[in-house]
């Protein structure tokens, strides 16, 4: 059972053309389930469930308020949002955007830093916490600091006594599927790649970090030359984040072999072997502007079910997993591109996408695979957005086409999007995201021909 999120209406079908979403459920729920189900707490309005603690994330500046939204609406809590010390300097800017809920008395903002976190945390007055942010954020939450929090950990003890959600990240996978490419093809999914990784100089939950690639594609060192590149020419971006320098500095440590690239060595590529090598960049968030790169031997779908299998079983965390492949590849694959797909154990994945469309398309749910608990988090426990307030779901499948318009029209897609503003090498993003920015403040399909006519700068 599956329920389309995207789109949802003319301004998605036009603005977004040739990208879909949809929520699977879990197996065995029927659509009569989820019509009965849907709705969470704004089915009883009037039912509230007390006090929710917002730990708000310090990476992206739209996920504070998103969780907030989210513990009112889905859940009716009030809320008290305490900001992450880095996006501080924005209290002022987050308490104009939340002036009416706050004027309403329904939710607060809170500054500070861990203590404040923890106090509240601990507070007789919260029913609930959700934290956005790393797995040892969450622990410390969850068990306490220390040692004695790992033992609270490894005992399953939590000090923390009420219920927590939470989203944390992980090691994200790239699946590149092979097939026949042309050079405008490598070097388009090449640049994709690098986005992924490169947005917000890597400091996303949901970065790629692990290139996967058949060792027996013939196209193979032609596309990793296109990847080097594109790391090495996009435009800089300063790895801003607390402590992505040293991140960076243990990885080239850990990896002697790893190749820097951009401005003054900003950007680190690693290509794995076996062994420990692998598995630390497997089990390492960097958060930062790492991206490895881990073959694999096959073609078709040996290589497709080999590479699922290793993303489920050597990568930490099941937030997201993207997979590129050509549309002729995948008509070739047929139900054993649908299987590999479905064996895949993310909360989000994205065909020829990149799992942050389905970050930013509120609609769908987002978070870890669903199974996760306080003792064993990975990349968390359960969702947040999810504006159709779906119950239970299992998964968001994103879809997008493999080649820009009008590539996309020659090579059989019937997509009209062209290069995403979100690329690194987008020329013309900041324009085209002020004019997105307006148009969502006051739609009007007047305000269309001009975001089309920047985007199509790119």
């Amino acid at each position: 059972m599956s329920v389309p999120v995207l789109p949802l209406g003319a301004y998605d079908r036009l603005l977004l053309n040739g990208f879909s979403a949809e929520v699977w459920m879990r197996p065995g729920v029927d659509a009569d389930t989820v019509r009965r189900h849907a709705g969470l707490g704004a089915r009883r309005p009037e039912h509230t469930t007390g006090i929710g603690l917002v730990l708000g994330a310090g990476n992206v500046t739209s996920i504070a308020p998103l969780d907030v939204l989210y513990e009112l609406i889905a859940h009716n809590r009030v809320v008290v949002l305490k900001l992450n010390p880095v996006l501080g300097d924005l209290e002022p800017v987050y308490r104009r955007v939340l002036a009416p809920l706050i004027e309403h008395g329904v939710v607060r903002i809170v500054p500070g830093g861990g203590d404040v976190g923890e106090y509240l945390a601990r507070h007789p007055g919260v029913a609930h916490v959700h934290i956005t942010g790393s797995l040892a954020t969450h622990d410390i939450v969850a068990f306490g600091p220390g040692e004695k929090g790992r033992a609270r950990k490894a005992a399953g003890t939590p000090l923390l006594d009420k219920p927590m959600t939470s989203e944390l990240g992980g090691v994200s996978p790239v699946i590149v599927v092979p097939g026949v490419w042309s050079a405008a093809d490598l070097r388009y999914q090449a640049e994709h790649i690098a986005t992924q990784r490169l947005h917000n100089s890597g400091h996303n939950c949901i970065a790629s970090q692990v290139v996967v690639v058949s060792g027996d594609w013939p196209q193979r060192e032609a596309f990793l030359r296109l990847l080097r590149e594109a790391l090495r020419t996009a435009p800089a971006r300063p790895a801003w984040y607390p402590g992505s320098a040293e991140r960076l500095a243990d990885a080239a440590r850990r990896h002697p072999g790893a190749e820097w690239q951009g401005a003054e060595g900003s950007r680190l590529l690693v290509e794995l072997g076996d062994g420990q090598e692998a598995a630390e960049l497997g089990t390492t968030e960097y958060f930062a502007p790492v991206l490895g790169v881990l073959t694999l031997p096959g073609a078709g779908a040996e290589f497709l079910n080999r590479a699922v299998e290793t993303a489920n079983r050597d990568l930490a965390g099941t937030l997201g997993a993207n997979i590129v492949v050509d549309p002729a590849t995948m008509k070739r694959l047929g139900r054993a591109f649908d299987d590999a797909v479905t064996a895949l154990r993310y909360g989000t994945i994205a065909v020829n996408a990149w799992t942050a469309v389905g970050f930013l398309t509120a609609t769908a749910p987002w978070g870890a695979f669903p199974g996760h608990t306080v003792t064993d988090a990975q990349s968390g426990i359960g969702v947040v957005h999810n504006a159709l307030l779906i119950d239970a779901p299992e998964r968001t499948v994103v879809r997008g086409p493999f080649q820009p318009f009008p590539r996309s029209i020659a090579g059989g897609e019937l997509a009209l999007f062209p290069k995403p503003p979100w690329f690194v090498t987008a020329r013309s993003a900041a324009a085209t995201g002020r004019r997105l920015t307006r148009l969502a403040q006051r739609r009007s399909w007047a305000r269309v021909p001009a975001v089309f006519a920047s985007a199509f700068r790119a």
